[in-house]
């Protein structure tokens, strides 16, 4: 019996790096989604302790710009020029890997385990986008 292998077609690095972006949401999602079952979580909430202190449409719009960024890195990563699209990418991709790690003190099991996945998919669209195709000029 003849051996076939499998089609496999060459994925753009535009796409790999929306994929992980998409991702890394997924994770933000699932990971503050399972924070709320923190006892006490809720309370706070209700409360007015937000993630950054008393709760203030300062705190809030800080933290939606910190989840909005990964959000509109899918697309960006698609439609920006590649030089653009390419730094962008590198420096979200570290600047957002270092804010994790430093929330990563005294946190909770599950949300170590969630920083560790986000941290790889960061380190992920670094790897990249740094070894992004080039083309030889004619």
């Amino acid at each position: 019996m003849a051996r076939t292998r499998l089609e496999d077609l060459k994925v753009h690095v535009r796409f790999k790096l929306s994929a992980l972006w998409a991702a890394i949401m997924s994770c933000y999602i699932y990971g503050d989604f399972w924070g709320l079952y923190r006892p006490g979580n809720l309370k706070d909430i209700l409360d007015g302790i937000g993630p950054l202190g008393p709760t203030s449409q300062g705190s809030l719009v800080a933290v939606s710009v910190l989840v909005a960024v990964p959000a509109v890195m899918i697309f960006l990563s698609l439609a920006l020029p590649a030089t653009v699209a390419r730094w962008l990418n590198l420096l979200i991709s570290i600047a957002l890997t270092a804010i994790i790690l430093a929330t990563l003190p005294g946190a909770w099991v599950f949300y170590v385990f969630m920083s560790c996945v986000e941290i790889a998919l960061q380190l992920g669209i670094a790897w990249y986008a740094w070894r992004w195709p080039r083309q030889i000029a004619t």
